[in-house]
């Protein structure tokens, strides 16, 4: 199982459990972007329904950096969540919102959410530990069509120029020390990002 399950035990129950997968060759994204747009606004019981087979946060994974960066925005909006405090309409938007390093919520689903573009998706879904990761994992695969494989593929994925260019590191000294060594180089950004991702909401 590809599927990246943790327990968070801290939190109330129904935020407790998270489950994450990401999928290469994502061939929907375009469809999958115009269900997400239309479900927002569907109502009766069709509307409750397509949420309900929605209810994920669909992530860009070129613009993820580690799993350690995954995990603190999922972290932080758990967190928002809990305190009552989300600047978004739920945790899973949340998650998306924490990603980006600017305070703009269009912005950051437009960069950090699913696009036309998109072929390689995270598939998050957090809730409590009534429902089981076979659960979750039919659901996700269910909602995208692609392959679904193990996070270790995922620094394969991360477009670094595209990350540096939205956290603005090109005049960042120690990236700039760090250039012709690339393993060097993306630890740092990622060490950067991850930091800005955990202080974002204190620093809001």
């Amino acid at each position: 199982m590809d599927l990246d399950s943790y327990q968070l035990p801290q939190f109330p129950a129904h935020l407790s459990c998270v489950h994450a997968a990401l999928y290469t060759n994502v061939s929907d994204s375009d469809s999958l972007r115009k269900r997400l747009i239309a479900a927002s606004t569907a109502e009766g019981a069709d509307g409750e329904r397509e949420r309900d087979a929605l209810n994920f946060s669909f992530i860009e994974a070129r613009l993820i950096t580690s799993v350690n960066h995954l995990r603190t925005a999922i972290y932080q909006a758990i967190l928002a969540q809990s305190q009552d405090s989300l600047r978004t309409k739920t945790v899973h938007s949340e998650i998306i919102w924490a990603l980006n390093p600017t305070n703009n919520i269009s912005e950051a689903m437009r960069r950090y959410g699913v696009s036309d573009a998109t072929t390689a998706l995270i598939v998050v879904r957090i809730c409590g530990p009534e429902l089981s990761a076979e659960h979750i994992e039919r659901d996700m695969d269910a909602a995208v069509k692609g392959t679904k494989v193990s996070f270790a593929r995922l620094k394969e994925l991360t477009d670094w120029a595209a990350v540096k260019k939205y956290y603005k590191l090109g005049s960042e000294v120690s990236v700039r020390d760090a250039k012709n060594d690339p393993e060097r180089e993306y630890g740092v950004v990622d060490g950067i990002v991850v930091s800005s991702v955990a202080m974002k909401s204190v620093m809001g």
